[in-house]
């Protein structure tokens, strides 16, 4: 007999079919760490055996029933009290009864729909999992096993080039190019900047990956910026005519696929921050969008005898020559993603002035100081 859920009680263990040779991934927790868990793909079926072991043989396990659920949850952490559930599967494994002894269950969930990837960020996490539940009187037993899953894409069909000409006014102009705008997670980032006119003393050069992650909708919109990798492209005041080459390889550092509103709860964007720094500390920057994609095994290998297509933009394209003011930095103020401004801070009180892209046909462009 059990007293105020006192007396036999017992241990769940959920065993995937093939888990001893299904490959794992490694997912980040709340608190920083990593974690291996069984890698799943859309569209890929479940099974496996739920194991009931009872504490102590020879009492029985009064329950109300026993199932299996597969759900796909967003957690927002500032709303941590709701949970949204995006997918949610249900087997009954048991009608209400008692277990004299150790039971196992079979289960199946025949080529589940996982739409998105798993992701653990700074204000969001995005988590699909099994849960047993063993219905009890007063207190239920349950078991929950995380499991990750991957969304992969093919080849993007237009894969243009970035190119881009910037400056200040009869200062800084610069051309930079980027070979291509969608990147998969273990590519290579190729392109060059090119001095064309060089007026103030720069020290360095420097080039960032930015992701962006954004929770919320209309007015209660979180933005939060982290820097995932920086790099000092250059050292020293160039000179015109000098090409500085770029050159970055994404596959050693914790990135995901580009995510643009999940479920209308959150995005994740990266972006290209390339980063000037003149000898009196002020900062010069320009930000660029990028899409990053999952490639797959199999994909990879059908393609690697395939031409990469890269366009370049025309001519009417090329003479867009733009020109630049000096803007402000806005103080404490979060960036929006329309308008992609950087959130670069700088090291002491100096301002930061980006560079953003004008038609060259503006005449009168006047410099206002930051």
């Amino acid at each position: 007999m059990s007293f105020f859920g006192f007396g036999q009680s017992a241990e769940i263990d959920i065993i995937l079919d093939g888990a001893a040779t299904r490959r794992t991934a490694e997912v980040k927790t709340e608190d920083g760490k990593k974690e291996r868990l069984f890698l799943f793909f859309d569209g890929e079926s479940l099974t496996g055996k739920v194991n009931i072991t009872l504490k102590r043989p020879g009492y029985k396990l009064e329950h109300q029933g026993i199932k299996i659920e597969f759900l796909g949850q967003i957690e927002l952490y500032y709303d941590r009290g709701n949970q949204h559930e995006f997918t949610s599967l249900v087997k009954e494994l048991a009608r209400p009864g008692e277990l004299h002894h150790n039971t196992s269950y079979d289960f199946d969930f025949n080529q589940v729909e996982k739409p998105y990837e798993v992701y653990t960020g700074t204000n969001v996490k995005l988590r699909y999992f099994l849960r047993v539940t063993v219905v009890r009187r007063l207190t239920d037993s349950v078991k929950e096993v995380d499991l990750a899953v991957h969304t992969l894409s093919s080849y993007p069909e237009m894969n243009s080039s970035i190119k881009m000409e910037v400056g200040i006014e009869d200062s800084l102009h610069i051309e930079f190019e980027y070979n291509k705008s969608k990147y998969h997670l273990k590519d290579v980032i190729v392109g060059k900047i090119y001095f064309l006119l060089v007026r103030i003393k720069i020290r360095h050069m420097e080039i960032a990956i930015i992701r962006r992650e954004t929770t919320g909708s209309g007015p209660n919109v979180f933005n939060e910026n982290e820097t995932i990798a920086k790099y000092e492209i250059m050292d020293g005041s160039p000179v015109r005519g000098e090409s500085i080459p770029i050159r970055v390889f994404l596959a050693g550092y914790d990135l995901t696929p580009t995510m643009r509103d999940i479920n209308k709860k959150f995005s994740v964007r990266y972006y290209l921050n390339l980063v000037l720094v003149d000898e009196e500390e002020r900062r010069y920057f320009k930000q660029q969008e990028i899409t990053l994609w999952r490639k797959g095994d199999r994909i990879r290998k059908s393609l690697q005898m395939a031409p990469v297509p890269v366009t370049t933009p025309t001519n009417g394209e090329s003479d867009q020559v733009q020109a630049f003011e000096k803007i402000p930095t806005p103080v404490n103020e979060e960036p929006s993603l329309e308008n992609s401004p950087t959130e670069e801070p700088a090291p002491n009180p100096a301002p930061s002035e980006e560079i953003p892209r004008v038609e060259s046909s503006a005449e009168g462009v006047s410099t206002e100081d930051a």
